[in-house]
């Protein structure tokens, strides 16, 4: 790895975007809104840390998922459900996104953190690798076809297979999902290849892809992804307690597999050395910070030892980066266990042409305000979403919403024993997709998402 203390200057504008409004109009405008509301400092109607923005949280009668009064959900996909190409939806359904298809029809590729052993939903023919004992590892992604007017799932199938533990990832421009594995297994204990890569699988495709690993993207312990329209870059971050941010820059932007650069974030001298305020406040929320870049030399990492090769040349550590996702120019991305209450923050990453700045933005003082933050997504009116996946013997997991001005409220609460995950909007922004762990569940979530 290489110290970089000056920024590298963006590159040229790719030939899938124009701008980085071009990622999303809903996503851009959702960023947009967030940002000038911020800025404005505008005065919320609740003002104060758990107070519901859209009232009280229902009962649900089903004891599934309560919600705020004008909002309702039904279940599209569950585990067993049978799919088209003869096998069943399996189980452990994680981060995924949503995509427009042509004739009006939408996509949702969906991540199954499955790991050797697990069952996959059929006998799977092909995959990256096979369990030493011969069969194709489980792990993978499915993808359901719906009409976004009715939700009904007109087709869904195994698009890709044998991976390991495939937990979150992100939608690319150019209408693709990039599916990370969160496992570092070597060959020889229970697989026969390397694991803990990024693969791709297009949105538009109609059965299941071939499964090749980006291996220029670095091999590590993967959580999500997410790609700067106007640059072509790709943000990545780690699931681990000294966990990196990093971000590759591809050789031809929009064509990962031609290979590139990757990078760890790290801080200007004389800024805070730990993000995590584990030890002592050493990042103070809302507090604004400089941004260089270190290159991160053999990211293939067979000793996966990326993060301590970048943390001795400066690279910022943080606790369990998960989710990630970006707008306008800006990009999001949670810590589960970071903060000095330990239950979770919610980073900021301004990119620009001078120099990227990076904030503390959300720090979660306690269990009733947030509690371990995993996937995240932005609604229409520019409020952060947020997947709850907490700790503990009885688990009580919701969604969080948090306001421009970093206040969370409930906006949901999951009544089973497990965690929310793959929060992602439809391309009008009318519906929110977001899947209940296990046994699989993907609801669909319809209400006053702009108000």
């Amino acid at each position: 790895m290489q110290a970089h203390d000056t920024m590298m200057h963006d590159a040229p504008l790719p030939p899938f975007s124009t701008s980085r409004r071009a990622m999303l109009t809903g996503t851009g405008a959702a960023f947009a809104a967030l940002i000038a509301a911020s800025r404005a400092g505008q005065a919320l109607a609740q003002g104060h840390h758990g107070i519901p923005l859209y009232g009280p949280l229902r009962k649900d009668p089903q004891a599934l998922l309560d919600l705020p009064e004008g909002f309702t959900y039904r279940v599209i996909s569950r585990m067993g459900d049978a799919m088209d190409d003869g096998g069943t939806v399996p189980d452990r359904a994680d981060g995924m996104g949503c995509f427009a298809l042509p004739r009006g029809r939408i996509a949702l590729v969906r991540n199954h953190e499955l790991k050797p052993g697990d069952h996959a939903g059929g006998n799977l023919q092909a995959g990256y690798d096979r369990h030493l004992a011969g069969a194709v590892l489980p792990g993978g992604t499915t993808t359901l076809v719906l009409d976004p007017a009715t939700l009904t799932v007109e087709r869904q199938f195994r698009s890709l297979a044998g991976t390991i533990r495939n937990c979150a990832g992100g939608i690319t421009p150019w209408g693709s999902w990039l599916t990370c594995e969160e496992d570092v297994s070597r060959a020889g204990d229970k697989a026969g290849q390397d694991h803990g890569w990024i693969f791709e699988v297009p949105a538009n495709a109609a059965a299941q892809v071939e499964a090749v690993p980006l291996k220029a993207m670095g091999r590590f312990n993967h959580e999500a992804a997410a790609v700067d329209p106007a640059t072509g870059h790709v943000y990545l971050t780690e699931d681990r307690d000294d966990g990196l941010l990093y971000r590759f820059i591809p050789k031809v932007p929009g064509k990962l597999s031609e290979g590139g650069q990757l990078q760890a974030l790290a801080l200007l001298p004389n800024a805070a050395a730990d993000s995590r305020n584990w030890q002592g406040v050493t990042m103070q929320p809302h507090s604004w910070h400089s941004v260089r870049w270190i290159d991160c030399d053999d990211p293939e990492s067979p000793n996966d030892d990326l993060r301590q090769r970048g943390a001795a040349l400066g690279a910022l550590p943080f606790a369990r980066g998960e989710g990630i996702h970006m707008g306008n120019g800006e990009l999001y991305f949670c810590c589960t266990s970071g903060g000095a209450a330990r239950y979770g923050q919610v980073f900021r990453l301004a990119l620009g042409e001078s120099g990227d700045r990076l904030q503390l933005f959300f720090e979660s003082r306690g269990p009733e305000e947030f509690s371990y933050g995993d996937n995240l997504t932005v609604a229409p009116n520019g409020h952060l979403i947020v997947c709850e996946d907490q700790y503990a013997e009885v688990v009580d997991n919701y969604l969080r919403g948090i306001t421009p001005q970093g206040i969370a409220y409930p906006l949901a609460r999951l009544r089973r024993q497990t965690e929310l995950a793959g929060a992602c909007f439809s391309p009008d922004g009318r519906t929110l997709f977001v899947n209940a762990y296990s046994p699989t569940m993907t609801l669909a979530i319809t209400g006053p998402w702009a108000a």
